[in-house]
């Protein structure tokens, strides 16, 4: 089968790119669900193919962080059903506010009251787990008096920061193969597809390599991904590379018991992965930043790998 050998290819790249280590261990969540259509697979293909890649990857437990506000929108007719399906089939959920706004962008009251309606859907729901995720992982930037009055708002409320530690932007991916797709510009699957892989797996090493440097050790970790058709159509064979390189799947819970998750870096500007906060705040110099989480360095890699010369009208 085309996805068998992928597998052994991926396998045979990231062996000889690292050594195994078996310590290293990390989680799978996705943010923005329920997301509308991609550029390949409507709403309900989607979560019909992420649910049984994840089955055939034998990732027991990822999470999926919740926007109910998104179940009004056109696309989001079927949201709630789908939520339902990944918790059955063995994922968990949690907020991730409301309506997906910036907290830059609202008072600490607004923010928190956004929050609270997203926990008033989430509430009582099979899967539900207390956890926060911050939209765009804004906590404020320098802003410490909101940072401060929202992580206090949080404490009080039961929730914990759903925390960050991976980040590969595959969020940009998708959009930049929304807008080829929408220019009628021809994409090579199989190259986005290495793109897409090679890219998170690279995440994972640059953050854990950060995470050891500041901490000392290989913390559970939490890697962010969204509900994506890149994801549904790729994720089978990254937790595939992810393995050859390495890393072991741990699921949502045991990356959120980890130690890591109890910091609280108090640094000039909070936003991004908790790795790259702690080890700012531990005044480890930079890059703290991973290279592919620059848009222009992905967009280049996308342009010259990805697209296609568009062909000539006859």
């Amino acid at each position: 089968m085309a996805w068998f050998r992928w597998i052994a290819v991926i396998a045979l790249l990231f062996t000889s790119l690292a050594p195994a280590q078996a310590q290293k261990r990390i989680a799978l969540s996705f943010d923005d669900v329920p997301r509308g259509h991609g550029p390949f697979l409507t709403p309900d293909q989607r979560t019909e193919a992420l649910i049984a890649a994840l089955k055939r990857a034998r990732v027991k437990q990822a999470a999926f962080f919740v926007n109910p506000g998104r179940l009004a929108n056109p696309d989001g007719a079927s949201g709630e059903a789908r939520i339902a399906a990944y918790v059955r089939a063995g994922h968990v959920i949690a907020n991730h506010s409301f309506s997906h706004k910036s907290l830059t962008d609202l008072t600490a009251e607004a923010y928190l009251a956004d929050i609270d309606s997203a926990e008033d859907w989430l509430r009582g729901r099979p899967g539900r787990r207390p956890w926060f995720r911050y939209p765009f992982l804004n906590e404020g930037r320098a802003d410490k008096a909101k940072r401060d009055a929202v992580r206090a708002g949080l404490d009080a409320r039961g929730l914990r920061n759903g925390h960050v530690t991976a980040d590969g932007y595959d969020w940009y991916l998708e959009g930049l193969t929304i807008e080829a797709i929408r220019a009628g510009r021809p994409v090579d699957l199989a190259a986005l597809r290495m793109l897409y892989i090679e890219t998170m797996v690279g995440a994972a090493d640059f953050f854990d390599g950060l995470a050891v440097k500041a901490t000392g050790r290989s913390p559970v970790h939490m890697l962010l991904l969204h509900e994506t058709d890149l994801a549904a159509l790729f994720v089978e064979d990254l937790v595939a590379a992810l393995r050859a390189d390495g890393w072991a799947i741990a699921t949502a819970d045991q990356a959120y018991a980890d130690p890591i998750g109890r910091e609280r870096p108090d640094v000039p500007s909070a936003q991004g992965t908790l790795t790259e906060l702690v080890a700012w705040e531990r005044g480890l110099p930079r890059p703290r930043w991973y290279e592919r989480n620059d848009e222009t360095v992905l967009k280049a890699l996308f342009d010259a790998r990805v697209l296609r010369p568009t062909p000539a009208a006859h």
